[in-house]
């Protein structure tokens, strides 16, 4: 581990978590106390806008960009993200949406500077690929798109699970195929999402996996809702509840 690596932390939740999966938000802060990072979590956060920033409602998005902005703003702790697509969110369309604004676009560079989803802070800042984690049964991995694509993260999340004890990682075909949820794109293009979805869920099954491992819940909601209605006995699990399994 990093010797000289920050020894606290401010968790942006994400609503996902907060309100659909709050465990995976439980095993994040639990993984990074048992590195010996003290975790905060700021309180007024709520959603950080990308929602509205992808249906075109800029200036909701804005209004939204600046109270998180501003909670996050009262802590000089770095930000963790257990969402690529959120942190995408505040990392790259922050700076975009405020960029002409004289307060907000200074803030908003200096939040996305310090701003980290969760497996780039383990490996990338901690210095840490192997946890005393033990894998309990048959996973594949889905790399979600804005984490793949907009924040360009790749190697974290594979030298984590590669690193498990126990249990079997089985690779996904064509696993950087989008799993077509993409938020509001999966309401306003129904058929399309769900003929990707079952793209996806063809590719799962082939693999005999017994769990799905990401690191976005909103991809794993939707891909879990496809497999619970084809049913199937494969569960989704975020990657912190892996990093936090026992044996």
């Amino acid at each position: 581990m990093n010797v000289n690596a920050p020894r606290r932390a401010q968790l942006f939740a994400t609503c996902l978590i907060e309100t659909l999966r709050p465990e995976a938000g439980m095993a994040v802060v639990r993984v990074l106390e048992k590195l010996g990072v003290t975790v905060e979590y700021p309180q007024g956060q709520t959603c950080c806008g990308q929602p509205a920033f992808n249906g075109g409602a800029w200036d909701d998005a804005r209004a939204m960009a600046k109270h998180t902005l501003n909670v996050l703003s009262k802590s000089d702790a770095p930000i963790i993200v257990p969402s690529g697509s959120c942190a995408d969110m505040l990392v790259h369309h922050y700076p975009e949406l405020l960029a002409s604004d004289p307060k907000f676009g200074a803030l908003a560079e200096s939040i996305a500077a310090r701003t980290y989803e969760f497996t780039q802070f383990l490996v990338d800042v901690l210095g840490v690929t192997e946890l005393d984690a033990h894998l309990t049964e048959r996973v594949t991995y889905h790399p979600s798109c804005h984490l793949l694509r907009g924040l360009r993260i790749i190697e974290p999340p594979r030298k984590l699970l590669e690193n498990l004890q126990g249990g079997e990682i089985v690779e996904l075909p064509h696993a950087e195929e989008c799993c077509g949820f993409g938020g509001l794109f999966a309401i306003k293009m129904a058929d399309i999402s769900s003929a990707m979805l079952e793209r996806k869920l063809d590719a799962i099954e082939s693999t005999r996996a017994e769990t799905v491992v990401g690191c976005d819940v909103s991809c794993l909601l939707h891909i879990g809702g496809g497999l619970h209605r084809r049913g199937t006995n494969i569960g989704t699990k975020h990657l912190a509840e892996i990093l936090d399994q026992k044996s």
